[in-house]
């Protein structure tokens, strides 16, 4: 489809994250000329990446993300680079007694999922991008306003250039100035806790197992990851108040280790820390709506959630597969990138389902945030409750992995 007079692509993707740079890949497997703009000065490093030392930034990359991924021929150099499968999952309380295990064999598939640094995605996404011809991949374009057209949208750079387009797709972040400038309102709930992120090394493996225990303080999760063979390694994510973050964050490697070896107990022996940690504010938002005249959002600059199941980014690779599918079958009936009908069909298909994971992240940060004596019974009861129940566990590990609802195409 030739673009119109005076539009520079027929869409720009402002956003060049893991979610704005699957969808701009998406668009352009189609032949869509597509411009993708990121504050970025450079790409990532492809020779440094997932080598040495694994990134503090990780993600736990649903098998449905991962057909995703395949789809887009991104997954085989990830693989090749450094993803670690984990095949089971344990959950428990540590108020209580109350446990609940995943395997993949119950689930019905090879992996639960995959415990993959953000920093492989991206890299393997851009590769897929630089062998697209339609695509242009624009760094270091910063955008400092955004206007509405007759014919679409109209970005106004930093530098001055101006850039315009039948729809813009906002994958800018939680804070999404284009979301603002759109007119666009969110609902933000600060959760009270911060996320205290590192990398460490434990006395004993992992085993392929990511865990997950609910403190007085707040949830701790060891997410396995593998280096050049050892199966030693995790990624933490403690989730816990502010004054206790920055606490420790301001520890030495020595003594994190030995707060994280208490706080989980010795599951996994003694913990070495190998980085230093980032303390990342948690606040959940969602947008009011996610469409617009000419102007779509995606990922976290519709909705960003508390990491306590690892959905964040599978949620926002979702949101991208849904809106290409609706833009490329509206495209193909001879419709425009941004008419109104085609956003409109994307918001239903995935405002809801993000709406409900939000809204059961909230409620399980609030049960298990609790020190209540009758909601600690509850909780552990439930949780041993379910892991008792078969058809439950069943249902919630296609849950966690990614099966609801309609899947787009790319997905399934």
């Amino acid at each position: 489809m030739a673009e119109e007079k005076g539009q520079d692509s027929e869409a720009i993707i402002v956003g060049g994250g893991m979610v704005g740079a699957a969808l701009a890949a998406l668009l352009g497997e189609a032949g869509v000329a597509v411009t993708l703009l990121d504050a970025r000065p450079a790409p990532l490093d492809r020779l440094a990446v997932g080598r040495g030392q694994p990134a503090r930034r990780v993600s736990a990359i649903t098998p449905v993300s991962q057909r995703l991924l395949e789809r887009l021929g991104a997954w085989p150099w990830m693989a090749a680079r450094r993803v670690t499968p984990y095949r089971g999952m344990r959950v428990w309380d540590a108020e209580g007694s109350g446990e609940v295990c995943f395997s993949a064999d119950q689930a019905g598939v090879p992996a639960l999922g995959h415990i993959v640094e953000n920093d492989v995605v991206l890299a393997a996404l851009e590769a897929r991008l630089a062998a697209l011809p339609s695509v242009r991949v624009r760094l270091g374009a910063r955008v400092a306003t955004m206007r509405e057209t007759p014919h679409g949208r109209e970005v106004a750079l930093e530098s001055g250039e101006r850039l315009a387009a039948r729809l813009v797709v906002a994958a800018d972040g939680a804070r999404s100035p284009l979301r603002e400038q759109a007119g666009i309102g969110v609902t933000a709930r600060d959760t009270g806790h911060v996320a205290v992120v590192t990398t460490v090394r434990t006395a004993r493996p992992h085993g392929g197992v990511a865990r997950q225990t609910f403190l007085a303080t707040g949830p701790l999760a060891f997410l396995p990851l593998t280096v050049d063979g050892d199966d030693r390694y995790c990624s933490i994510v403690w989730s816990t108040a502010s004054a206790e973050a920055e606490r420790l964050v301001a520890l030495s490697p020595t003594a994190l280790g030995e707060a994280l070896t208490d706080a989980f107990a010795g599951e996994l022996g003694a913990v070495s820390v190998v980085d230093g940690a980032l303390a990342v504010p948690l606040t959940q938002r969602h947008a009011e709506r996610y469409v617009a005249p000419g102007f779509a959002l995606v990922g976290d600059a519709a909705h960003s959630i508390h990491p306590l199941a690892g959905q964040g980014v599978n949620l926002g690779l979702m949101d991208a597969a849904v809106l290409a599918e609706e833009l490329l079958a509206a495209r193909g009936r001879g419709m425009a990138m941004g008419e109104t009908p085609v956003l409109e069909r994307y918001a239903r298909r995935r405002r809801g389902d993000n709406a409900a994971m939000l809204a059961l992240m909230d409620g399980f940060r609030l049960l298990f945030g609790t020190r209540h004596p009758a909601l600690t019974l509850a909780r552990n009861l439930g949780l041993s409750g379910v892991d008792r129940l078969v058809p439950i566990k069943r249902l919630l590990m296609r849950q966690a992995i990614g099966e609801r609802g309609r899947l787009p195409r790319s997905c399934r």
